[in-house]
């Protein structure tokens, strides 16, 4: 047991029946799973928390070939994403709200590549001075995702905002409103509003407040970026592909949010 990453049996309760079902009960054919879905699982918590390579996965779990194959064939079939937006739902009927938010917070945030990030997929934010990627997300007001999308960190807010919105929108139709700060302002206002019916409203900075003052609605999304901070996997980007990196975005948010609904169950 690694107390900061095992998935505790509450955890197990929620997560088993959102998995999907092994390739041989499906009447396809093919071998028998051979490890436990619960130590896949672990495996891939523990990776994501501690921000370990693959290979170095400790003993006691499925060999990291097995656990690295489970975790692309379940990025490829959308089940993290599957996962996690059953999980945020619960959450939001927790905490005594609706399903389906109809408000929305943007913010991006530039990370450092490693040397695994191939050349194509990365870029250089001159503002930050970051070489790597840009990933860009979306929450709701409790500061639970709602979109992710990773693209180089040379790709300006307003024009990843563009790809942003437009997943938003795809998966949450009852989206009305999206707060996002300075960065996002000019054309992308006009354009969300016809091609999207999307309003989006910046937040401004106001100069003449001294001292350091929390900003309205803005706070909410700088704090899930803490919350993904704080699991080690993407302090900085080791994905080879764009699609792996938004997948452990979901996977940090998947593991907090069924500790959550594990405490106060």
């Amino acid at each position: 047991m690694y107390p900061s990453s095992s998935v505790t049996n509450a955890q197990w309760a929620l997560l088993e029946p959102l998995l999907p079902p092994p390739g041989n009960t499906t009447g396809s054919g093919g071998r028998p799973e051979k490890h436990c879905r619960r130590l896949v699982l672990d495996a891939i918590f523990y990776l994501v928390r501690g921000g370990i390579a693959w290979r170095q996965l400790p003993a006691e779990f499925p060999p990291a070939t097995t656990v690295y194959a489970i975790f692309v064939r379940w990025v490829r079939a959308g089940v993290w994403q599957h996962i996690h937006d059953a999980l945020r739902d619960r959450v939001r009927v927790r905490g005594a709200r609706r399903p389906l938010p109809s408000a929305a917070i943007i913010d991006s945030q530039s990370v450092r590549g490693a040397d695994t990030v191939p050349r194509s997929s990365r870029g250089f934010d001159a503002g930050k001075k970051i070489n790597g990627r840009k990933r860009h997300i979306a929450v709701d007001t409790n500061g639970l995702l709602l979109a992710v999308v990773v693209t180089m960190a040379s790709i300006q807010d307003r024009d990843g905002a563009n790809r942003l919105l437009s997943v938003l929108r795809a998966h949450c139709s009852t989206i009305t409103m999206v707060w996002a700060d300075g960065g996002y302002a000019g054309r992308l206002l006009d354009w969300s509003k016809k091609v999207l019916a999307l309003t989006v409203q910046v937040v401004k900075r106001t100069d003449d407040v001294k001292g350091f003052k929390v900003l309205p609605r803005r706070w909410v999304v700088e704090r899930t970026f803490a919350w993904i901070s704080k699991h080690r996997r993407c302090v900085r980007d080791y994905e080879t592909r764009p699609d792996h990196h938004e997948a452990m975005i979901y996977i940090v948010m998947i593991a907090t949010m069924s500790r959550r609904l594990a405490r106060t169950a």
